[in-house]
């Protein structure tokens, strides 16, 4: 069954995050100030490729430290990040997720998000419901005023600053309270699981939410683009995601 082959393979990869010396991560600085990679985004990614072309040979593969795009929105694609919040991973925070998402056709069958220091790993197949270590999850029934607010900054792309921040504040005044934790995989999946209620950021890459976003929708929750259009996973976009009436709130109050 491939789904448990992919939980196998992820787990894998757990390992070696869990195993890593981030004394010697050999840590660079990519695009910008922030935006990190390290010998282990490295490392992780290739083991991913190899794994997962042996399961589905047929199937591109794009992955964040791969710069690689897709040739064809036709047919198989995973969408892996090996180490999504590299700098909690470098900074040894404890709080970063390996990411894998498989596409058919452009639309999403299949996300998994494993964190391996809390060894929870969530997981969803299109219409079959969405899980954690094998029991079903939820997103929370309860509205923005009842609800906490995870969100990221964007850090790569600092023109989005003021605007994040205008919206947190005003998320802030409108909500129980806010949270930045450094892995969107990980919000999108707390919203999933009722940990939180909202969701956003003004910019991420397919990576950062292609597996997350299908997990919050089996789990009841709802996702899209800050402009309220569907996710594309073809190029770099806004994301909000929620529970049914937290998500229902944010478009009133972001209106």
């Amino acid at each position: 069954m491939l789904l448990e082959e992919l939980c196998n393979v992820i787990r894998k990869a757990g390992e070696v995050i869990l195993k890593a010396d981030v004394s010697q991560a050999d840590v660079e600085v990519k695009s910008s100030p922030g935006d990190f990679i390290t010998k282990y985004d490295v490392l992780v990614q290739d083991m991913l490729c190899d794994e997962l072309a042996r399961l589905l040979p047929e199937a591109q593969f794009i992955g964040e430290e791969s710069k690689l795009t897709r040739k064809k929105n036709t047919g198989y694609c995973f969408i892996v990040d090996p180490i999504d919040g590299t700098a909690n991973f470098a900074w040894d925070y404890h709080h970063s997720a390996i990411s894998i998402a498989l596409a058919c056709d452009n639309k999403m069958i299949t996300g998994l998000v494993f964190n391996p220091y809390l060894n929870e790993l969530f997981y969803a197949e299109t219409g079959r419901g969405a899980f954690l270590n094998g029991q079903p999850v939820h997103a929370s029934p309860r509205g923005l005023k009842e609800g906490l607010v995870c969100f990221g900054t964007a850090p790569y792309y600092k023109d989005k600053a003021e605007a994040t921040f205008n919206l947190a504040r005003m998320l802030y005044e409108n909500s129980l309270d806010v949270r930045r934790s450094g892995s969107a995989a990980l919000d999108i999946c707390y919203i999933a699981c009722g940990r939180c209620d909202l969701f956003y950021e003004m910019m991420l890459s397919p990576w950062d939410y292609a597996a997350a976003s299908l997990i919050v929708r089996e789990a009841g929750g709802m996702a899209a683009t800050m402009e309220g259009e569907e996710l594309q996973f073809i190029h770099k976009t806004s994301l909000v995601a929620g529970g049914p009436q937290a998500f229902h709130d944010f478009w009133q109050i972001y209106k």
